[in-house]
């Protein structure tokens, strides 16, 4: 007889499938009732179209269910995630499109001019949607260095610190993705190495081979990890448990001291924001922050908005979650619930954050406008 924690789990599982599978559906009427039926194509190129929506929203419903049995060939769980940001620059493409239709039918034009922009508006929009879909997948495929020197009051001496970030391990993040991430970042010859959260996707035994591989990152004071959003679907406990069994600290809610003593500063890390709904793993800032020494201290938070809950003893803060949007429009929208989408902001007059726009991805292998990214941060003393 299934636990209560099973059944909670069925019902997340069953409750994102239907909201996801709705959305879907309208951004799928959408394209098929402004886009595609108002192309001034053939007949039979439109049939073709609409085959291509319906097969491509066929897709996301597998991959909806892949999801939750990761026991599948990994080309048939590439081609089940495509189809989700295939859709996405479509929908994109359509708005666009839709928009510049009615600004064209009430220009004052001739009738021949205005069906010579019609005929050359239909054929680009199409191109253009498949062009950013064939880049989106090349660009996913690379990994980048992104450096950056950020200054730190009170601080005695440089230091290297790596991030790495929402690598969603499972699925198409497998050993040889994160064996690359690896040596990238041991090529770099940090101080630290820090892992700022949603690091498995999968339930952690199907992915412990390839979780193993972060044994092999080297760094001077060792590699240090917090919680992100994604862990709690999948056995948040075991996965920490997994990750200390690395020799990785884990930091809940805690901090250690980096350096040497009197010269170098305080790394704190919290549990994400997601255990505020669960009820478990809750972050607890004051707990973190507690019996520190008196020197600057790195806060690590997966999700930026927690920097709303910083008020003090915090010099700067390292987050992920947003993917730097990921796919360039998706900006837009994480914008209304993150304050911050990528890279280095001076939140108050004694609080940075940086937000690094992940070394994996989430859903389709797919980046538009977004670098995958490990961020090479040297923390130099601000005169």
């Amino acid at each position: 007889m299934p636990d209560n924690s099973d059944i909670i789990k069925f019902m997340n599982a069953l409750l994102f499938g239907l909201v996801f599978s709705t959305v879907f559906v309208l951004l799928n009427l959408y394209i098929h009732k402004r886009l595609i039926e108002k192309l001034d194509l053939s007949k039979k190129i439109k049939h073709f179209l609409n085959l291509f929506l319906l097969i491509n929203f066929l897709g996301i419903v597998g991959y909806i269910a892949a999801r939750y049995y990761v026991n599948i060939p990994s080309w048939l769980y590439y081609l089940l995630s495509l189809p989700i940001g295939v859709l996405f620059l479509l929908f994109c493409t359509a708005v666009i499109y839709d928009i510049s239709r009615v600004i064209l039918a009430v220009t004052p034009i001739s009738r021949s001019r205005r069906d010579f922009f019609k005929k050359s508006l239909d054929v680009s929009s199409l191109v253009v949607a498949l062009s950013l879909s064939a880049r989106a997948m090349y660009e996913a495929r690379f990994v980048e260095i992104q450096k950056v020197n950020i200054k730190i009051k009170k601080l005695a001496k440089p230091y290297k610190i790596i991030q790495i970030s929402d690598l969603h391990i499972g699925g198409l993040v497998g050993k040889e993705l994160i064996r690359e991430v690896v040596q990238k970042v041991n090529a770099l010859k940090p101080d630290l190495v820090v892992i700022t959260g949603d690091l498995v996707d999968v339930k952690v035994s199907y992915a412990k081979e390839t979780v193993d591989e972060l044994k092999q990152l080297h760094s001077t004071y060792g590699t240090y990890y917090i919680v992100g959003n994604h862990e709690y679907f999948h056995g948040i406990g075991e996965i920490i448990n997994a990750v200390k069994a690395l020799g990785i600290r884990v930091l809940e809610n805690e901090n250690v001291y980096i350096g040497e003593k009197g010269r170098g500063f305080n790394l704190a890390g919290v549990y994400d924001v997601f255990g505020y709904r669960t009820g478990t793993y809750i972050p607890d800032l004051p707990k973190a922050l507690k019996n520190m020494q008196d020197s600057p201290t790195i806060l690590l938070a997966h999700q930026p908005r927690f920097i709303e809950e910083v008020e003090r003893d915090v010099d700067l803060m390292l987050s992920g979650h947003t993917h730097g949007g990921q796919i360039y429009p998706f900006k837009f929208l994480i914008r209304i619930v993150q304050p911050y989408i990528s890279g280095l902001h001076q939140h108050t007059n004694d609080l940075q954050i940086y937000v690094n726009k992940g070394t994996g991805f989430w859903g389709p292998p797919m980046r538009l406008g977004a670098n995958s990214e490990i961020t090479d941060i040297t923390l130099v003393p601000s005169v």
